[in-house]
């Protein structure tokens, strides 16, 4: 029988009027007054969306057995939350920081490097970014030990000066563009 037919219809509201109150009680003590609206519309919407396997002799049986489905999804997703909520609780007090400072280092970094020659940077980053050892990088590099040493020696000092290069140029230029200090009592403008 499809649900839009009008025998079905009256059917379908005749089960509602008859067994809302009652699965509302039901609800309510399984889950409490917050939820049980929503569980004795999740059941009935069920009842709707199946109405033709509907059980003529045991209706009430049926909406039972779908509500106490719908409550067990209910205390699933609460349980989630709760875990979800402890979890979240226990990584402390969430503290969104300003991270424009980091970008504007990697920024800088990134543009020094980019400056260095091909075999500085690929030093530089086989040490500082993908965390070799001297041995290890200097199988990379195939080179010794030694040879890496002060390959990754030479290569830090020009990076280190051309960052401080880079670091004073930022000041000199934010020292020009600071807003200068009106005195207290002057008329702001």
């Amino acid at each position: 029988m499809e649900p839009d037919d009008a025998a079905a219809r009256r059917r379908f509201e005749e089960l509602f009027e008859a067994h809302y109150a009652e699965l509302t009680r039901f609800a309510t003590r399984r889950v409490g007054a917050d939820a049980a609206g929503d569980i004795v519309a999740g059941t009935f919407l069920t009842a709707w969306r199946r109405f033709g396997e509907l059980p003529a002799d045991h209706a009430r049986a049926w909406l039972y057995a779908t509500a106490r489905q719908v409550i067990a999804n209910e205390l699933r997703g609460r349980t989630r939350l709760e875990r979800l909520t402890a979890k979240a609780a226990a990584g402390g007090d969430i503290h969104v920081a300003d991270h424009s400072a980091r970008v504007d280092d990697q920024i800088r970094v990134r543009a020094v490097l980019a400056e260095l020659s091909p075999a500085d940077q690929e030093v530089l980053r086989l040490i500082e970014w993908e965390g070799l050892d001297v041995a290890e990088a200097a199988l990379v590099l195939r080179c010794t030990r030694t040879a890496l040493k002060v390959r990754l020696h030479r290569a830090r000092r020009r990076f280190a000066q051309r960052l401080l290069a880079t670091d004073e140029q930022y000041n000199s230029a934010a020292r020009r563009t600071r807003p200068s200090v009106i005195p207290e009592g002057s008329p702001s403008p």
